[in-house]
């Protein structure tokens, strides 16, 4: 239940957190018990034809491709690594099929509605968790956010920045730029927390926020760093989640922005103009048994605090302790408990930053996979809604096609060279009137390859017609021409970039099933140029495959290897690719040609536009010290003492760290000597401990004094 306004004392108004409204936040279980079966509520006629659709469509195509690739092979007889192609070909097409299904669902995709924004209802948390991220572009977003709320809902929201920064000057850039967040958003509240414990990632910070804030709010918008969102999104949000008391979760389709590189652009207008197809898809076949992403979401906090509190995992990671893609999971426990999940495509205004290269991409991928690998130990958990299973399933195979789509490539070279080089056994040790080698069926093939093709691209052609018959969409673009000129070159770059992510993601896979594990590291939203040095040894063992396969495909048989030139030459010039991928000078010369063009580019929204301007308004470097920036700035400090929470200020029990900085602190004869011998983790230890922060403050002022009297 949300507290009322007026229960803040003058004390508490002045820190940077609310006076504590504690929600209860159990862990759930995933063991066999009895669970309250109020997921199986009986779904929309909507939902069914498109269910039906996906899994009519998907099995024909996948029985009409496999029965074909069949044919192909069954000429001569089926060899044992026919069988093997075979198979895997089996998991292969019907992975495109499903995805040629879901874009033809879409049809069935739930009308919008207009609910009452005015609607009378408790207050909605603006939730921003940080971790290490530049204050100047997460800061700015939110002002931007609020500003562009409605007048008379102004009130209605709160901010709550949730910060596990572990860098001090980011820390102190953090302080800094909320009192000048406070000043430009009104009547409307921010708040802030540090957490100094990082436990659990994200999803600790998030849990930990609700556990003791969670009863102010009845609803919480659950944002990512680099997420924006018009106050219009947010004000239907809250009336979306106001007007349906069963709904749990309600999830957007954030758009990409902000794309400077020709990967980034490539990525953005495939969001926006394939995006669509996809989500309402989606949309439509989930129904209320839907997903959550993380972010650009509303959250009922009464359904998230009773349903969604994640257990560790037994064992040790990469399958067992913290829960690295939790939003996944969270959502299924949501949903298990009887809440609704729902995906609201036609719920506009929702965006987020671009990934900039290959490199960004791909490190993010290493989390990303071992957290939807995880998720195998989940896909059976006790009471869960078959869709949500599903989902699970989803995620774990898109990372698991990657080794799967390999095999099936190494499989077709493995057959050329055993039809060169292994003789035919001409007197079998069973009787048989012909000897059994590969042989294949090569006109069929060629119009197989030609339907996998097709089923391949339905989902882009679909969107790209959609986008020509689309007038807002399609002058966003830059017209006819540039809506197929941009669908093409966006196909060509996903080409040269599929084999790189293939070998990528399988040695990612691979890693994880060998019980490798990864740490948390903070995402490079904003990228950085490459040396051509480093791109060449972050791409080595792409080159190699490239040039093993290739070698070995051309020594064997000159028509496999024209056949998988393209997988071969991606490879080879993995390093040439990436680096023209993540270059920004390539990327301006797309956007002045208008090329793979976006109407947030050719019409940016009111919010977005302002964000860049709220930007000014802020810091654009960090402090280059902490601890000398509080001594320079007596408000600042003030802040940062008030902020801090109760069981940081000073601790009781022996601490190395904390005896080692004091140990310097004892030693230094100024502020700029200590500043430069703490260690990174015993300045946040200096920062965090009210006795230690004052007897380094104390260097400042004796010096003042000193100076003042010489």
């Amino acid at each position: 239940m949300a507290l009322p306004m007026d229960t803040l004392g003058p004390i508490q108004r002045l820190n940077s957190t609310p006076a504590e409204a504690p929600l209860a936040m159990p862990e759930q279980s995933f063991q066999r018990r009895g669970f309250p079966a109020h997921h199986a509520t009986r779904p929309s006629l909507r939902t069914i034809a498109a269910r039906a659709t996906l899994v009519i469509v998907t099995l024909s195509l996948a029985v009409f491709g496999v029965s074909e690739m069949y044919a192909v092979a069954k000429v001569g007889g089926m060899a044992a690594l026919e069988w093997v192609l075979l198979i895997a070909f089996t998991a292969a097409f019907g992975w495109i099929a499903f995805s040629a299904a879901n874009a033809l669902a879409g049809v069935f995709s739930p009308r919008g509605r207009n609910e009452d924004i005015d609607a009378p209802g408790g207050l909605t948390a603006i939730v921003m968790p940080v971790y290490n991220e530049d204050p100047r572009d997460t800061f700015s977003a939110i002002a931007a956010m609020v500003n562009d709320l409605p007048k008379q809902l102004r009130t209605s929201f709160e901010v709550f920045v949730i910060s596990d920064t572990t860098n001090p000057e980011t820390w102190i850039a953090e302080e800094r730029a909320l009192a000048i967040l406070r000043a430009k958003c009104g009547p409307t509240r921010v708040w802030y927390r540090r957490r100094r414990d990082n436990a659990h990632r994200k999803a600790g910070n998030v849990a930990d926020f609700v556990r003791r804030w969670g009863g102010r709010y009845e609803h919480m918008v659950m944002l990512d760093a680099d997420s924006l969102m018009t106050g219009m999104c947010l004000a239907k949000l809250r009336a979306a989640m106001i007007a349906d008391p069963r709904a749990g979760i309600i999830q957007t389709c954030p758009s990409l922005i902000g794309g400077a590189t020709p990967f980034a652009r490539a990525q953005q207008f495939a969001n926006t103009v394939t995006g669509p197809v996809v989500s309402h898809g989606i949309a439509a076949w989930q129904g209320e048994d839907g997903n959550y992403w993380g972010h650009n979401a509303i959250i009922r906090m009464t359904a998230f605090a009773s349903a969604a509190g994640l257990p560790s995992l037994p064992g040790k990671p990469p399958f067992g302790g913290s829960i690295l893609s939790h939003d996944f999971v969270e959502a299924a426990l949501i949903r298990r408990a009887g809440w609704t999940v729902t995906m609201r495509a036609d719920i506009t205004g929702s965006y987020e930053g671009a990934p900039t290269d290959l490199f960004g991409v791909i490190k993010r991928d290493r989390r990303w996979a071992q957290g939807n690998l995880q998720h195998a130990r989940l896909i059976g958990a006790a009471g869960l809604a078959f869709c949500s299973r599903l989902h699970f399933a989803i995620g774990i195979l898109a990372y698991v096609m990657s080794p799967v789509w390999l095999f099936l490539l190494l499989t077709g070279v493995a057959l050329s060279v055993q039809a060169t080089l292994i003789r035919p056994e001409y007197f079998p040790s069973n009787f048989a009137l012909f000897p059994t080698w590969p042989a294949f069926d090569a006109d069929r093939m060629v119009t197989l390859f030609i339907i996998s093709l097709v089923v391949l691209l339905l989902p882009k052609m679909i969107a790209m017609v959609n986008a020509l018959f689309d007038r807002d969409l399609r002058r966003g673009c830059g017209g006819p021409v540039g809506v197929v000129g941009s669908t093409f070159l966006e196909l060509l770059i996903s080409t040269l970039i599929a084999p790189i992510m293939m070998i990528a993601q399988t040695g990612i896979v691979m890693s994880i099933l060998l019980g490798r594990a990864v740490g948390w590291l903070p995402q490079a939203r904003k990228g950085a140029s490459v040396s051509w040095l480093a791109a060449t040894h972050f791409h080595l063992v792409h080159m190699a495959c490239g040039l093993v396969l290739g070698a070995i495909a051309l020594i064997h048989s000159p028509t496999l290897a024209a056949w998988m030139s393209p997988t071969l030459f991606a490879l080879i010039l993995a390093v040439p690719i990436s680096k023209g991928c993540g270059s920004f000078w390539l990327g301006r010369k797309l956007r002045r040609a208008h090329m793979m063009l976006t109407p947030q580019e050719s019409r940016p929204p009111e919010v977005l536009r302002m964000a860049r301007r709220e930007a000014h308004a802020f810091p654009a470097s960090l402090p280059r010290d902490a601890l000398i920036t509080l001594a320079e700035d007596p408000t600042l400090c003030d802040a940062h003492l008030g902020s801090l929470e109760p069981e940081l200020r000073g601790r009781g029990s022996f601490d190395p760290t904390r005896a080692l900085a004091a140990a310097k602190l004892g030693e230094a004869q100024s502020l700029e000597e200590l500043a430069s011998w703490l260690a990174p983790s015993e300045r946040m230890l200096v920062l965090s401990d009210t006795n230690l922060l004052d007897r380094a403050l104390q260097l400042a002022k004796a010096r003042a004094i000193n100076a003042k009297a010489a």
